[in-house]
């Protein structure tokens, strides 16, 4: 009895708590025991339940792995195959059949009348013109030509919203290039077609027009573009385009600094040029790998001068080098690499020389590992089929004379005026500047009629100088018409200053100290001797804007936004007889400098004015993202990013095309 009693309080005891499974399970054996044998000394004691086998820690998380594993590749399947369904679905809807009959079109159009002072078709209706009633609508607005297709113009274009012009774009060529990389063009790390995008689909977002032709001249006086354009038969012909407003955006050429035999260097603008560099340099290594080439042949064969030591030309030294590293040491007979020598002719005492000391020296650090020739302080004197003269200034004032003997000489030496904007510029009185047509604030070229003509990108320059706009000032800033300007006089002076020339803002800051600088004799006045003078040194101290994609960028963005405000308020603005509506709707144009940055071999270095960043492939992913950041379209990003994924796995297309 004293057993069952224990046994019973046990199981009272065990009756207040939750009952657990594997006690439950193990009751009806230890009843039997307990009957059968008697009462156990250890039955106070509690039974550890048994636990079942633990599975091995690696084979759960192996499990779990290739669980996970199974699911990201099932679920990467199903995307691909979906995007590719999606694509094939798509592209069966791009096949369709599109008629068009009887589509309206200007009479003016098919037959244009002759007018101007050369008695030349005058080009007042287009094809376009009368397809449709958005068409129609168009016709009826102001007529806005745009001379060009590069960053300026195109940044214009992307800046203006639908209906408020009758655009028309006058260019040579159909597509509008990403300049940047056609360094790498030339080597083949990307393809043409990656960096080019057709101008008419630029324009299509605004319903504008296109013609294909080179703009030779300006009328003025009666608002007319002459155009030469080509016939089916090759013969050119010359047309006039009128226009309310034109914006002159072609660019520039490159400088010749009268050196003989450029006929025999290539140049690196456009992507004829591209291609043309990339052909030389595929027949070079071809030729040179022949058994009959001979050793010193070889060599000149394999010798590559750049002639500057800006961003193309450093870039494009780059290139060749990494082209030469990747693929060429893979491809080519080694002793091709070998004889490789790449050579940089520049004029300055350092390479990249307008962009900070930290990057320019990196640069050249980086070359010089590379075994890049770098000859500085160095003046090409002339080029010929098979060598490169060239002198070199030493320390001492000492200049001694050097050839190089190559078979490609790249000339990257600055910028010269363009046809168009070298007769634009002969034809105004006040245009001095001897590389660029002189614009305002406002980007108007200065001399044409006010409103009329801009001009943007490298064929222009913001003008920095301050003297002839003396009297202009003076006759505002002298309240009381004495001849002399006092100092709050000159205060106004500065606030108009700086609305008239952005640029001088920085060397405006201090104008008391100014004043008192340049008050000579101490009269608590300025006449107008110290005026001209103060003026004019402040004038010679403002650096000019440099002639990079950014700069057109910035101004074509600006200029397209401005044309937008003067198109929406045109009718308040001429009610009220506005003279300047420029100056009434915008406020002048200022250049934020984003940074400077250029690929110098799997490697780039960045300018950003405070900071300077250099590294390796780092920095030279960053630099491709920028660039890639920077394209027209999604079409040419999806194509660029193509092109460096194929470079990466199969390296660059040694295809001569």
């Amino acid at each position: 009895m004293l057993g069952f009693s224990h046994f019973a309080r046990v199981s009272l005891v065990h009756a207040s708590r939750p009952i657990q499974t594997s006690f439950i399970r193990q009751l009806p054996s230890r009843s039997t025991r307990f009957f059968a044998e008697g009462p156990s000394p250890n039955l106070t004691k509690p039974t550890v339940p048994l636990e079942p086998r633990p599975t091995s820690h690696f084979l759960r998380r192996s499990l779990l792995v290739a669980k996970y594993t199974s699911y990201l590749v099932l679920s990467a399947t199903a995307g691909v195959l979906a995007l590719g369904a999606g694509i094939f679905i798509h592209d069966a809807f791009t096949y369709t059949d599109k008629h068009v009959n009887r589509v309206p079109v200007s009479p003016l159009a098919l037959h244009p009348e002759r007018g101007g002072p050369k008695n030349l078709p005058v080009v007042n209706a287009l094809l376009t013109d009368e397809e449709d009633e958005e068409f129609r609508k168009l016709n009826e607005k102001p007529k806005l030509v745009i001379v060009g297709g590069g960053w300026g113009a195109v940044s214009v274009l992307q800046n203006l919203s639908p209906g408020e012009y009758h655009v028309t774009v006058v260019a040579a060529e159909t597509f509008t290039t990403f300049t940047p990389l056609l360094p790498s063009a030339a080597v083949g790390t990307v393809q043409v077609r990656s960096l080019i995008e057709p101008m008419r689909k630029i324009i299509a977002r605004l319903r504008g027009q296109m013609i294909c032709g080179k703009a030779t001249d300006l009328v003025m006086s009666e608002r007319l573009l002459e155009v030469e354009t080509v016939t089916s038969d090759g013969k050119s012909q010359r047309i006039y385009i009128p226009y309310d407003k034109l914006v002159i955006a072609v660019g520039s050429v490159s400088s010749t600094h009268g050196i003989r035999g450029l006929e025999h260097c290539f140049q690196l603008k456009t992507i004829s040029d591209a291609q043309a560099i990339r052909r030389r340099i595929q027949d070079n290594f071809e030729t040179a790998s022949l058994p009959t080439t001979t050793p010193e042949e070889r060599k000149r064969l394999l010798s590559f001068v750049v002639c500057g030591g800006g961003p193309t030309g450093v870039e494009t030294a780059a290139e060749i080098y990494d082209f030469c590293q990747e693929d060429i040491a893979n491809y080519y007979p080694k002793i091709c690499r070998e004889e490789v020598s790449i050579h940089v002719i520049q004029s300055r005492e350092h390479i990249l020389n307008t962009y900070s000391e930290v990057i320019s020296k990196y640069a050249e650090e980086k070359f010089r590992r590379d075994e890049v020739d770098l000859i500085t302080s160095a003046r090409v004197q002339s080029v010929h089929p098979d060598h490169v003269v060239y002198t070199v200034r030493a320390p001492d004032g000492t200049i001694t004379e050097h050839n190089v003997p190559t078979n490609f000489v790249l000339w990257s030496t600055g910028i010269a005026m363009n046809p168009l904007t070298k007769r634009i510029s002969s034809l105004l009185p006040n245009q001095c500047h001897k590389k660029a047509i002189e614009v305002d604030a406002h980007l108007r070229v200065k001399g044409a009629p006010l409103g009329d003509v801009y001009a943007i990108g490298d064929c222009a320059t913001v003008e920095t100088s301050l003297v002839s706009h003396l009297l202009e000032l003076v006759d505002e800033a002298d309240k009381d018409k004495n001849g002399k300007i006092d100092f709050d006089e000159f205060d106004f002076m500065v606030s108009r200053i700086k609305q008239r020339i952005p640029m001088a803002e920085s060397h405006l800051k201090k104008v008391r100290m100014l004043f008192d600088m340049y008050d000579s004799d101490a009269d608590n006045s300025l006449s107008l001797n110290e005026l001209c003078k103060l003026l004019e040194e402040i004038g010679n101290k403002i650096t000019a804007l440099p002639a990079t994609a950014q700069v057109a960028a910035q101004q074509g963005k600006y200029l397209g936004k401005k044309l937008g405000k003067l198109a929406a308020k045109r009718e308040v603005l001429e009610a009220n007889c506005i003279k300047d509506m420029d100056e009434a709707v915008s406020g002048p144009f200022r250049y934020k400098h984003l940074g400077s940055l250029a690929y110098i071999g799997n490697a780039a270095v960045f300018d950003l004015g405070q900071l300077s960043i250099t590294g390796g492939l780092i920095a030279m992913y960053a630099w491709r993202s920028v660039y890639w950041s920077e394209q027209v379209s999604a079409r040419t990003r999806a194509l660029l990013m193509i092109d460096w994924i194929i470079r990466g796995v199969w390296g660059r297309d040694l295809s001569r095309l």
